[in-house]
């Protein structure tokens, strides 16, 4: 697993909860990890969920698509990693996890975010800004 190709990885570890009768990861909480990196790695750029909601802007999911490509187990640690790109309105998170113990793709998602003020769909003017040194990399290399 090479993550130089990311812009940002997130290494988390599975806990017994989150497992399903099968001993397996139950689906539904691979959206769970994506969102706990997305939200990390807003932070790490100066940004809060709490503070953009409390001033009437919420980036909202639109769409996600998730392919399950091998199952986490209890105890598996794993890391989630971040690549994005804007597409007019949107901002499209392309997220990948893998395990860590042996480098096996286990999902790869695209996320499709969008951004509300005051109940009223932006520009995303709000991810520019936030995510500006990210952009002006892409632009300068």
């Amino acid at each position: 697993m090479d993550t130089s190709k990311y812009i940002y990885s997130l290494e988390m570890a599975v806990r017994d909860y989150e497992l399903d009768f099968q001993c397996v990861v139950h689906n539904s909480n691979y959206q769970r990890y994506l969102e706990h990196a997305r939200h990390a790695f807003l932070e790490e750029h100066g940004g809060s969920m709490t503070a953009m909601h409390a001033a009437g802007v919420d980036p909202m999911v639109s769409k996600i698509t998730i392919e399950y490509k091998s199952p986490l187990r209890g105890g598996d640690k794993f890391a989630v990693c971040i690549n994005m790109k804007r597409e007019g309105v949107k901002l499209v998170f392309l997220q990948d996890i893998y395990n860590l113990a042996n480098e096996k793709l286990v999902v790869k998602a695209r996320v499709e975010v969008v951004c509300v003020k005051d109940g009223r769909l932006t520009r995303g003017e709000l991810f520019d800004e936030v995510f500006k040194e990210i952009f002006n990399n892409e632009k300068t290399n």
